[in-house]
């Protein structure tokens, strides 16, 4: 998703007064039961800002649709970019387990207390069950950030209470047996639904792809290929046979002349705009977290961040519906990058059965990274490639036992697909290679070359597309999503029918140029002046024919075709996935330049590169095809060791791992010198999403005192006993931080603990509710303290259990270098700045995204979540 204005920007009519409107109204819904729903489209594609965190606020959808469904946490409010706004996601690391209301009678007094069991690392207690749990505590809101570190801690508080009761009974003794095999089971479940719903999006996108050209009349359910394997002839002219029918045949047109090219013309632009309208109004009306490749999205999710609805059910049945038909449709776009969205709404909704992983966002993006490598083994076939891919792009907590199980869910998957056999073949990869040339020693200067072509081209795409998808960010354009896609569609159908290498899909592109040249074979790019006696002859060097000529003229105008399109097309709101496109480049740029070294051996064999070592034929075209399509998507993506693994798994070719690795890593380098970030990032940082990538290095010498809000004036706080009720919901309704810190008094300003706005909010309701005698008039006590006289006046109330009284905490001299490091190696979404114990500031998350934002010269508003 690349995201609208509506869904990133802030409103001005954001009001204190509209917010606790709002929350009001929502608390009454809860306490009522009063179940919530919301349209998701609304919040992609144009509604107002007010409206979205209304939803937000409203906690409105499904418990399938949300990401944080039923998890053990509790979160800040809405959202707010206001500069004063410093307490924005505060979040508590003492966890709240239950709210049961008792009243205390003695010497004429009645208490309310909140009662629930907590410990000092924020877990819940032993014994009690998270089904206890009232509606709305221990949630996060929708775009917060969890709190890794409290998530762990109550797991294993959770592991703690199952081992020390497992040998008290043998249903126990099942249970903990249950909790240690969990994890496997889930894993091995999104590996074989992930697989077979991979199986079927291969075969349904071939059998669409072909539509657009013809149809097999006597099964029209089977593709050209599998239509051709019913014919009795052994060989077709220019890859046809008797059994497919071409439109134009069809209509009793013939395959050629004028009118058979007009009607297959005709026919490709109408089949294209009848998927891709399709596509454009399913993902509208349904699921509007279906577009793009959500990899940009997966990676900020991992990381730690909520988006409700990302990884639902909906956005799975649409996507994996919408990527067949926008594949189909001939988009410069792939399906590889949403197959990996499709595996984690897989393995997001699986984790559900298992409360250890559906309850516990830390635990439940385990399983999602599993998931993400399972979706690059389904996607490729290449299960060692899909986990390093998980472990080098998109996990951010990436534990040893994680590793295996998602080399386990990425083996399964792979199996899963072999079985389907999508492909046709007797192999498990996407695109197989056997050069019976091996590799030689010189080859490794072009080889680097086209490294460096590839990180210019990445860097050329990145730059443009960022540019391209903030002016529809920004403009008009971006409240026409719908006319944007059928525009583009039918600008792509018009100029690519007449070019072969841009008509044809481009996994089929893809495979013709990483092919080896052989006796038997009559395409262009084969058409070489050989003389062959008998069909053992060995394939020379030779000049080129006029077909190669030709075919190398095609590629050109396909290369420029294919880059433009791509640069417009990903963004767009279809589902849209970039490997397939990227890998296309670089296969044409490879290739050409093959083609060039081949016919400069052959005009120059007796140059000192040539005459050792190219006695017969030292130059294979395919090889430096499949260089570099590696190259062009380690530009883009900027992936290293993942990318090598993942094209020796893609092409079976093990023996060009070195040429891999050298243009991969000149990719890498050249891409970092012309742009550190990659696609993706790029995209995170377009969109405002809080990522703090623990790749990058803070050298700064700025303290915690430069970046802590407020700089000037007192940070909004609440006493710890000396407040009535009216005075607290007046502070809740001017103001709209989404935490409190507790201290003594105002006039000492000792810090004692942190209170989050949504538990406050929560537990004045209910005791307005289930508590008679609670008045404006009540003092609210965050402490123990009960007086040791008569109580005089209505009761207090008593919310010391949903206080954290361990918040993280450091001093204003603490360099924010170390303060970077906390909030990356420990999860952080907040610590409070203190002096000698009196109160200074905050410093959150998406504090911290903004200084560093703004030391590297960018603009630090452009960081819109926490």
């Amino acid at each position: 998703m690349s995201g609208e204005q509506n869904l990133m920007g802030e409103s001005d009519e954001w009001t204190p007064d509209l917010r606790w409107d709002m929350e009001t109204e929502w608390l009454r819904k809860r306490a009522d039961g009063v179940a919530s729903s919301c349209q998701s489209y609304q919040a992609v594609n144009g509604v107002h800002q007010n409206q979205q965190r209304g939803a937000s606020a409203s906690g409105c959808s499904s418990d399938e649709e949300m990401i944080d469904l039923a998890s053990n946490k509790s979160g800040g409010g809405a959202m707010g970019d206001d500069e004063n706004a410093h307490l924005h996601s505060l979040h508590s690391h003492q966890a709240t387990d239950r709210i049961l209301p008792k009243v205390e009678h003695g010497m004429h007094s009645t208490y309310v207390q909140f009662r629930g069991f907590a410990n000092s690392s924020g877990s819940a207690a032993p014994g009690l069950e998270a089904d206890e749990l009232p509606p709305g505590i221990g949630q996060y809101d929708d775009f917060h950030t969890i709190d890794w570190q409290r998530d762990i801690a109550r797991d294993r508080m959770r592991h703690r209470y199952i081992a020390k009761k497992k040998n008290d009974s043998v249903f126990n003794m099942i249970r903990g047996a249950h909790d240690a095999w969990s994890g496997w089971v889930c894993v091995f479940l999104v590996g074989v639904v992930a697989g077979s719903v991979a199986g079927v999006l291969d075969i349904g996108t071939r059998w669409m792809a072909n539509l657009r050209l013809g149809i097999c009349p006597k099964a029209f359910w089977l593709n050209k290929e599998q239509c051709c394997w019913m014919s009795s002839e052994m060989q077709y002219e220019e890859d046809t046979c008797p059994e497919w029918k071409m439109w134009s045949e069809i209509f009793s047109a013939g395959r050629d002349g004028a009118g058979a090219y007009i009607i297959q013309y005709i026919f490709y632009i109408l089949w294209s705009m009848a998927f891709i309208s399709l596509c454009a109004m399913l993902v509208r009306t349904f699921a509007p977290y279906a577009v793009g490749s959500g990899i940009t999205e997966i990676k900020t999710i991992l990381s730690g961040f909520i988006i409700r609805g990302y990884l639902g059910k909906w956005t799975l049945l649409i996507k994996s519906i919408g990527v067949m038909l926008a594949v189909s449709a001939g988009l410069s776009l792939g399906k590889e990058g949403p197959l990996v969205h499709v595996a984690c709404c897989i393995g997001n909704i699986i984790s559900y059965l298992f409360p250890k992983y559906g309850r516990n966002e830390a635990k439940k993006r385990e399983i999602l990274s599993a998931a993400a490598a399972a979706g690059v083994s389904m996607a490729f076939g290449a299960p060692i490639g899909g986990v390093l891919f998980s472990l080098e792009e998109v996990s951010y907590y990436f534990p040893l036992k994680t590793l295996w199980r998602s080399f386990f869910c990425a083996l399964v998957s792979a199996f899963i697909v072999r079985s389907i056999n999508p492909f046709g073949n007797d192999h498990s990869v996407l695109f197989y290679v056997e050069y019976t040339t091996p590799w030689m020693f010189f080859e490794l200067v072009p080889f680097i070359v086209l490294g460096i072509l590839g990180g210019v081209v990445g860097s050329i795409f990145i730059k443009c597309n960022i540019r391209w998808c903030r002016y529809r960010k920004f403009s008009k354009l971006g409240k026409y999503p719908i006319t944007e896609v059928l525009v583009l569609t039918l600008i792509t159908a018009v100029i690519s029918f007449p070019n072969e290498y841009t008509r044809m899909d481009m996994s089929e592109l893809i495979s013709l140029l990483f092919s080896e040249c052989g006796p038997a074979d009559n395409n262009k790019l084969c058409d070489y002046k050989r003389v062959y006696h008998n069909v053992n002859d060995p394939v020379g060097l030779a000049p080129a024919g006029e077909g190669v000529i030709e075919a190398v003229w095609l590629l050109l105008l396909a290369l420029i075709i294919k880059l433009i399109l791509t640069i417009f097309t990903f963004g767009i709101k279809v589902p849209a996935g970039l490997f397939i496109p990227s890998l296309a480049i670089g296969a044409i740029i490879g290739r050409l330049m093959g083609i060039g070294m081949e016919q400069m051996a052959v005009q120059y064999p007796h140059l000192w590169v040539f005459s050792n070592e190219c006695s017969a034929n030292c130059i294979t075209p395919g090889l430096y095809a499949m260089v570099g399509a590696a190259a062009a998507l380690g530009g883009v993506t900027r992936m290293t060791v993942s990318l090598v693994v993942i094209m020796f798994e893609l092409t079976g070719g093990v023996k060009y791992i070195v040429p891999l690795m050298a243009a991969a890593m000149a990719s890498k380098w050249v891409g970092d010198a012309l742009g550190k970030e990659g696609v993706y990032d790029a995209h995170i940082n377009l969109n405002g999403y809080p990522f703090l990538d623990s790749k990058d290095e803070f050298t700064h010498t700025t303290l915690a005192a430069d970046v802590m809000q407020p700089r000037n004036g007192q940070l909004s706080s609440l006493t710890q006993d000396n407040m009535s009720l009216s005075e607290v919901e007046s502070v809740l309704r001017e103001t709209d931080h989404n935490g409190f810190p507790i201290i003594v008094s105002a006039e000492t300003q000792c810090l004692v603990g942190i209170v989050i706005r949504r538990d406050l909010l929560l537990a004045i309701a209910s005791a307005k509710k289930l508590q008679d005698g609670i008045t404006g008039n009540s003092i609210v006590m965050f402490t123990d303290t009960i007086p040791a006289v008569p109580w005089i006046g209505p009761p207090p109330l008593k919310l010391r259990k949903i206080v954290d009284f361990a918040p993280i905490t450091i001093t204003d001299q603490t360099p924010m270098e170390t303060v970077v490091d906390m909030f990356r190696k420990l999860g952080l979404r907040q610590t409070l700045v203190t002096r000698s114990g009196r109160l200074l500031g905050i410093i959150t998350k998406k504090d911290v995204l903004r200084h560093i934002k703004q030391l590297a010269n960018e603009d630090p508003h452009s960081v819109l979540f926490n």
